[in-house]
């Protein structure tokens, strides 16, 4: 045996063994924090399958509390003694407040084949998403019917090439099944064989025994792709343009945004600035909760706290209060309640003085709303729950008249059973009244039918994924949109944690408002940046500018730079510290970088100059050569969240970076003194510092950071 393929089979092998060490340590990880994990999913099918049980006999437990409640609740008025025990085997289940009550539904099965909604026209730099391109269609070509995987990654070690397919093994594994016998070496050639001669960007690509193909890029076509990027500007992959719906954020009126909202809000906009970053036609929405039975005894309140609302804006400073106020009341005082019961029944019927009154508590609400909006620079449009009343009548009449056999008639309710879902959506309740399932049905097929959206994405959090996919169910059986076409999807997140890893809330047990959380932000940025002496040498102007830069980006980027399906500890110690993955790190390192541009005494017009004379940087060094190739692996990234809707991975990308930036400038001397003579500045190494800015503020952009040229 060859030197050559001993070295080559002992890498196979400890690239496997690596590869199946990091999986296990990711399952142990799971388990060790009881986080159900997809992959941990994926691999223990039997928990999966009790999991799915587990969920939907939730579902089914609370339609029963909410039976025995309604039924209590009657046995009462009609002057019944109900007897439920309190303990032991046949005590009633205590009822557990959710999110949204009367949400039902359980959830249908996955869809077993992946979609690719994303069409891409133009990869722009990106060099992985023209490699996949090239070698699913070698694929496809080579073993035609074959349902073989794509594996393409970077190779570990540059004496194997800077990409590296593994296709061939498990090919070669699927033909064997089907009776075809064939080495992986020789899958791999074939593959080869299939793929097109002189592509621009590839040096060489040589087959290896076990079957890898490694492909070596060229490094010229690397340097004349920087000196694109510090030509012509950052520019992203161009796909084809979509209409895209995001729902986000979605507070309550008379309640003010507490940390409960912080996620959807921030993940949200960003989700919306990635769609707008690459042309797509955005509608940000803002579904909140703004109708219901609960605004009789606020606006009952506010009649009694605030009599000339209606010539004056009332001046209702603490939200939390007057809804804590009104809600006592009601508890506590039957006239109260009988008042509220009939503002009610007032505003149902849009009485006029009563509607004034609702859209009073609605534009006081809004207004606190909005200050959060402008601290974190979030576009949103309100189209709220009172939009979709009538559309909800309508609903049922659509549903009466194209799909009447969908609707079945149990203990006087309207309920409907979607495709794959065990547990009913309820459409009209027995007193004739809509749910959340109604509302949500209703504004489904609004924004598919109406809007007609390309996608549908809903940023809510995972507690909701089963009643999510069971109205994406009933869509689908209603002809609303066809999911190989239209994407309707649930981007579920964790939650925030404290630091004794509970809900995130005050010391004495309160929800924490978002408004404090900034504000605390403001403060903890101010102290930081004292702590740096940078008042000695910066303006007013600039310490403010940078201030709130740090106090809302180390807020959005702790949480965007974390796995959103996961829960993450909420701590402004780790948030605001310059070392390792943080805002401050990136926007320390931004600064630097657009410092070190000035400081060159370069100008604008003589780097253009410089660069558009030379189509070909002179990039020799190793780091920077390592740079240089992160850099245009931008596009990818942008590729793999259009797909993923996983914003750590930009995050991720922007740190690695920041670091790759890090080593270069330490090992290449950009500007470049010889004793008393004049320094000598390295243009090439310059257009690099140029480029590497731009692409962060690029990454600025879609997280939502704000970008300062001085720190």
């Amino acid at each position: 045996m060859s030197a050559n393929k001993e070295l080559q089979q002992g890498y196979s092998a400890y690239s496997t063994s690596l590869d199946q060490t990091s999986l296990l340590n990711r399952l142990i990880v799971a388990m060790e924090k009881g986080e159900l994990t997809d992959e941990l999913l994926e691999h223990m099918p039997e928990l999966n399958e009790a999991k799915k049980l587990n969920d939907k006999l939730k579902y089914r437990m609370s339609i029963l509390e909410k039976s025995i409640a309604d039924q209590t609740l009657q046995n009462k008025k009609n002057g019944v003694k109900t007897v439920i025990p309190s303990s032991g085997p046949n005590a009633a289940p205590v009822e557990k407040k959710g999110k949204k009550d009367g949400k039902t539904g359980g959830a249908p099965p996955k869809q077993a084949k992946k979609i690719d909604y994303v069409t891409v026209e133009d990869y722009g730099s990106s060099i992985l998403g023209r490699l996949q391109s090239l070698f699913k269609r070698a694929i496809s070509e080579a073993f035609p019917g074959l349902d073989a995987p794509l594996l393409l990654a970077e190779t570990p070690n540059p004496q194997f090439g800077d990409y590296q397919c593994t296709s061939a093994m498990p090919i070669a594994a699927k033909l064997k099944i089907n009776g075809i016998n064939k080495k992986p070496a020789d899958v791999g050639k074939e593959i080869n064989a299939k793929l097109p001669k002189n592509i621009d960007f590839i040096e060489k690509i040589i087959v290896m025994p076990a079957g890898f193909i490694n492909i070596f890029l060229k490094t010229d076509y690397i340097r004349s792709q920087v000196s694109l990027l510090a030509s012509k500007g950052i520019s992203l992959p161009k796909v084809a343009k979509k209409r895209v719906l995001v729902d986000f954020s979605s507070p309550n009126i008379a309640k003010e945004m507490h940390v409960g909202h912080l996620r959807s809000t921030i993940i949200g906009d960003s989700i919306c600035r990635l769609f707008e970053s690459v042309g797509f036609d955005v509608l940000r929405v803002n579904h909140i909760g703004d109708w219901g039975t609960q605004f009789g005894m606020l606006i009952a309140h506010l009649y009694d706290r605030f009599p000339d609302f209606l010539n004056k804006l009332p001046d209702i400073s603490d939200l939390q209060a007057f809804y804590k106020e009104s809600k006592k009341r009601f508890d506590e005082d039957e006239s109260f309640k009988k008042r509220a019961y009939e503002c009610v029944v007032k505003l149902q019927s849009h009485d006029g003085d009563i509607v004034k009154a609702w859209n009073t508590i609605c534009d006081v609400s809004k207004k606190y709303n909005q200050i959060v909006y402008d601290y974190l620079d979030i576009k949103i449009k309100d189209v709220g729950e009172s939009f979709y009343q009538d559309k909800m009548v309508d609903l049922v009449k659509w549903i009466k008249q194209n799909k009447p056999d969908m609707l079945r008639e149990e203990d006087g309710r309207q309920i409907m059973f979607p495709s794959g879902c065990d547990v009913p959506l309820t459409v009209v309740k027995s007193d004739g009244g809509f749910t959340y399932d109604t509302s949500d049905l209703a504004a489904l097929k609004y924004r598919m039918l109406e809007e007609k959206v390309d996608w549908n994405i809903y940023v809510v959090d995972a507690g909701q994924s089963l009643h999510l996919e069971t109205v994406y169910a009933a869509g689908r059986d209603f002809g609303w949109y066809d999911e190989s076409k239209q994407r309707v999807e649930h981007v579920g997140f964790g939650l925030v944690l404290g630091d004794d890893k509970k809900k995130f809330k005050t010391r004495s047990g309160e929800t924490v408002r978002l408004l404090d959380l900034l504000s605390e932000g403001v403060k903890r940025a101010t102290e930081k940046l004292k702590e740096k002496k940078r008042e000695a040498v910066m303006t007013e102007e600039e310490l403010t500018t940078a201030r709130d830069a740090v106090a809302f980006g180390c807020v959005k980027y702790a949480d965007l730079s974390h796995t959103r399906t996961q829960d993450y500890v909420f701590s402004f110690d780790r948030m605001l510290d310059d070392r390792g993955n943080t805002a401050v790190y990136l926007l320390y390192a931004y600064a630097r970088i657009r410092s070190i541009v000035r400081t060159s005494g370069v100008n604008d017009t003589q780097l253009a100059e410089y660069v558009s004379n030379t189509p070909v940087l002179p990039l020799n060094h190793p780091a920077e050569l390592k740079l240089a190739k992160h850099l245009l692996k931008l596009s990818d990234c942008i590729l793999l969240v259009l797909d993923s809707l996983m914003l750590h991975q930009v995050c991720d990308y922007v740190y690695q970076l920041a670091t790759l930036f890090h080593d270069f400038y330490n090992e290449c001397y950009v500007i470049e003194k010889k004793g008393d003579e004049p320094p000598v500045v390295h243009f090439h190494r310059l257009a690099l510092c140029e480029v590497t800015a731009n692409v962060i503020s690029t990454c600025f952009k879609i997280l939502g950071i704000r970008e300062v040229p001085k720190m």
